[in-house]
């Protein structure tokens, strides 16, 4: 009796306790599928587009892509940039495996030239108020000195074709993208938004999210995604400090001052061998300065004349030139600042007053290096045997032409161009091994 209780004890306690188990399963499901929020991996890029943020962006999207995010939001407030550069940034957008939106902000912000093909390239556009987009004309590609007119005109109609191609593609309107180009057309957050430019206007992050939650958007495998933004988490990518350092460099005015700065400290290593610490410095600012000015696309001819100068300022230390070499050092310097970016994109160009000061300053600078090696070569020698020549002595026998005389408490055998007798002060005009040569010194 008391085993059967105990049985059916058992099977009930079983069967309660598979009930439970199924109801917290059943229950815990929901909470974790809650628990998976959208990942979105957030790129920031605040400057001109240089080299440097090609390959940010594209680490950014290749590590978003293997994370299973999302999506990827890129914001960015740019002047413009390199048109090689642009092409390697929009061709990385367009194939991406994981959405990307292109948010312009914050407020006031600007896609101006490259920034209106990135932003166009988006799987979605969107920009904040106030805002602005266009002026896309390309003006120089590369740095191979000025463009004719049939090439220019070659490159604004790529650029043209390739806008409509990108605009096209997304959905947008591609003549309203072409005036951007052709006619360097700039549009408000609300005009790029009534011209079919941009998909949205969004104040902050938490609008734009709130706006395209639930969207659907295309990739380039034809594989619709649709965009669950509601409660998203982001997840910033930043630079690492090596690119930073690069993007920081990589503006015209900073990489002038690196090879500007760098050239001096090599200038002063060579006035003054020894010094160590600006040899040092100024081979790292140089090589850093040559660095950013070739990912800039720089004029050629123009670093080669910069680089002239500064070698024609180094070598007015040691050739005796009166002038010549330090006034065309000057000149070549100035002549290779001026063409340096000539003719090249107006976001990447050198600052005139930046030339001017600069220009002074290097001339003032070597003025004073210049000085200081001329001071030390007119300095009486004070060490070594050559210090004795013009020291006074005085004669301890009859030189006829040679005997002893006494300077500086050591004896010297010496000879005179005149008899001189013992007692005489004499003063010393050469030395000779172990002998100087004498004269009979002037009563003054």
């Amino acid at each position: 009796m008391r085993e059967g209780f105990f049985k059916k004890s058992m099977t009930i306690f079983s069967a309660a306790f598979y009930l439970f188990f199924i109801l917290f399963f059943i229950a815990g499901f929901p909470l974790n599928a809650v628990a998976t929020a959208s990942e979105v991996y957030l790129l920031r890029v605040d400057g001109p587009i240089v080299p440097v943020v090609a390959d940010y962006v594209a680490e950014g999207i290749r590590t978003a892509t293997e994370a299973g995010a999302d999506c990827v939001l890129l914001e960015i407030n740019t002047p413009g940039g390199l048109y090689g550069t642009t092409q390697e940034i929009v061709e990385t957008i367009m194939n991406s495996r994981v959405p990307v939106i292109v948010y312009v902000s914050p407020a006031g912000a600007w896609a101006g030239s490259a920034g209106t093909f990135i932003t166009l390239s988006a799987h979605v556009a969107a920009m904040a108020p106030g805002s602005r987009i266009g002026a896309a004309h390309p003006v120089g590609v590369g740095g191979e000195g000025e463009l004719t007119d049939v090439q220019k005109e070659k490159i604004t109609q790529d650029a043209a074709a390739w806008v409509r191609s990108i605009a096209q593609m997304r959905g947008r309107d591609p003549s309203r993208a072409e005036m951007a180009v052709l006619e360097s057309k700039s549009f408000s957050d609300g005009e790029a938004l009534n011209a079919n430019l941009i998909d949205l206007v969004a104040a902050n992050r938490e609008e734009l999210f709130k706006q395209l939650d639930g969207r659907r958007v295309t990739l380039i495998d034809g594989k619709e995604v649709e965009l669950k933004l509601a409660g998203a988490s982001l997840k910033p990518l930043v630079m690492s400090p090596v690119q930073r350092l690069l993007f920081k460099i990589s503006e015209p005015n900073i990489a002038y001052i690196l090879l500007t700065a760098g050239g001096l400290g090599l200038i002063m290593e060579l006035y003054h061998p020894g010094a160590v610490f600006p040899g040092i410095v100024g081979g790292i600012g140089l090589l850093l300065g040559l660095y950013a000015l070739g990912s800039l696309d720089a004029q050629f001819g123009g670093v080669l004349l910069i680089l002239l100068g500064l070698g024609l300022l180094a070598a007015e230390a040691f050739v005796v030139s009166h002038g010549l070499l330090a006034g065309g050092g000057m000149v070549s310097f100035i002549l290779g600042s001026l063409m340096l970016f000539g003719g090249g994109s107006p976001d990447l160009r050198l600052n005139i007053g930046l030339i001017a000061v600069t220009a002074v300053s290097m001339a003032a600078f070597i003025a004073f290096l210049l000085g200081a090696v001329i001071k030390a070569r007119g300095r009486p020698v004070v060490t070594g045997r050559e210090s004795l020549v013009g020291t006074i002595g005085k004669a301890l026998t009859d030189l006829r032409p040679e005997g002893i005389i006494l300077v500086e408490g050591e004896r010297w055998h010496a000879e005179s161009l005149e008899p001189v007798a013992a007692g005489q002060r004499v003063v010393i005009l050469e030395v000779e091994g172990l002998k100087v040569k004498v004269k009979i010194a002037d009563e003054g």
